[in-house]
């Protein structure tokens, strides 16, 4: 098969899922998710720390989609990242510029080189190797971070954190609204281009490597390239959690880095479901609401109706919470459809 065939052969692979759809009203529940967040916002006084954590949550989550979900990279390394970009904002805000978009972009661009390099580093192996070697990482930046005292704090945690105003504009309050809005513009960045990725030709060929390998290869496709950019990108996600993390608490912990952070996160993504960006939403959501009320009545309880769900989602749900609300929406489509069938008919 000559170049110029095996181009033309991706081309009409990846040319139907490349093309724009037309608007339809069903569109519209993509509008959902940020609604409720701007309702939230001016009606959850009191809770506005807690809706930033969830919209951090959710970036985190996403992150981990696009390189568990859509490129089928397993790891669960991936709290590096999210460690790697709160550790940089916040030492970047101590030591270089107290300005907290400077400071995000440049936690961004230090977990998407980090990225960048272990990703090509890793990412010629596959399966149980490259789960050992993620954690791995992991476990290197742990340590690094714990014995470098001098410049992050060691187990006492990077404290003294400073943040300007947004754009010399918008002060963080003690409340939590700034934090909030803020967060919330960064996700839906991040949001519009991870969906712009899923949807380009370059990410349907992850999902077609992600099922096949070996035909991809076959076909010409560079296979190692394009799983090393999207787990730069997603690592760089990743880091823009962690810098928002940083950047709303002022302290950094270890526990940004620890292998409990990379599972958690791996668990809400379980429970809204993968290969669905809109999973990463509810399952951020339910995993730190839940924690958050049953954790004020019993440290315990969370953690079992955590686990309970898990149990249930894995055992019967294989899509996650998002699979079950995509079944219920697609029966309700079809009990219209044939209603307005017999509709006709009449």
């Amino acid at each position: 098969m000559t170049n110029q065939q095996q181009a033309t052969t991706q081309q009409q692979i990846l040319a139907p899922a490349a093309m724009s759809r037309p608007f339809s009203p069903a569109m519209l529940w993509h509008l959902l998710p940020w609604v409720i967040a701007l309702i939230f916002f001016f009606v959850g006084d009191g809770y506005h720390s807690l809706g930033t954590n969830i919209l951090v949550m959710i970036l985190f989550a996403l992150s981990l989609d696009l390189a568990l979900g859509y490129a089928g990279i397993i790891t669960l390394g991936h709290a590096a990242f999210f460690g790697a970009g709160a550790y940089a904002a916040g030492i970047f805000a101590i030591h270089f510029n107290a300005d907290p978009v400077l400071g995000l972009l440049a936690a961004t661009a230090i977990a998407g080189l980090l990225g960048l390099l272990t990703g090509m580093l890793i990412l010629h192996t596959r399966g149980e190797t490259l789960l050992m070697l993620t954690l791995a990482i992991a476990a290197i930046f742990y340590e690094i971070a714990n014995h470098a005292r001098w410049l992050t704090g060691g187990d006492d945690g990077l404290s003294g954190i400073r943040v300007t105003p947004v754009f010399g504009l918008f002060r963080f309050d003690l409340w939590g609204k700034t934090a909030f809005l803020y967060a919330l513009s960064v996700l839906f960045i991040w949001f519009i281009i991870a969906a712009l990725v899923v949807r380009s030709p370059f990410g349907r060929s992850l999902d077609g490597i992600r099922q096949n390998t070996k035909r991809m290869r076959a076909i010409g496709t560079p296979v190692w390239w394009r799983l090393v950019a999207m787990y730069s990108l997603s690592a760089a996600m990743a880091g823009s959690a962690g810098a928002l993390t940083a950047q709303s608490t002022r302290l950094v912990g270890l526990s940004t880095l620890e292998l409990l952070t990379s599972g958690i996160v791996a668990v809400m993504l379980v429970l809204g479901g993968e290969r669905r960006l809109y999973g990463a939403f509810i399952g951020a959501a339910i995993y730190v609401v839940v924690q958050d009320f049953a954790g004020s009545i019993s440290p315990f309880i969370w953690m079992f109706v955590i686990g309970f769900l898990l149990i249930i989602i894995v055992l019967f749900f294989e899509g996650g919470l998002m699979g079950i609300i995509d079944s219920v929406v697609a029966k309700l489509k079809g009990k219209a459809d044939a209603s307005g069938q017999t509709g006709k008919r009449t």
